[in-house]
C-alpha cells in the first residue's frame, strides 16, 4: 500500500515537494532543490 506524502527541505521547513511512499519504509530523505534557500538541500518526508 502506498501513500502521498511531503518532502519538507532541512534547512528552512518548507514542503516543496510530494511524492507516493510505501508504507512500510522509513522515512524518506533526497537531496533536492529548494527555491525558498535557492540551492540543493536534504528534503525529509513529513506526515
Amino acid at each position: 500500500m502506498r501513500k502521498k506524502v511531503a518532502l519538507a527541505c532541512a534547512e528552512c521547513g518548507s514542503r516543496n515537494y510530494s511524492t507516493m511512499n510505501n508504507k512500510e519504509t522509513d522515512r524518506l530523505e533526497l537531496k533536492k532543490f529548494c527555491k525558498t534557500c535557492n540551492n540543493h538541500t536534504t528534503h525529509r518526508e513529513t506526515k
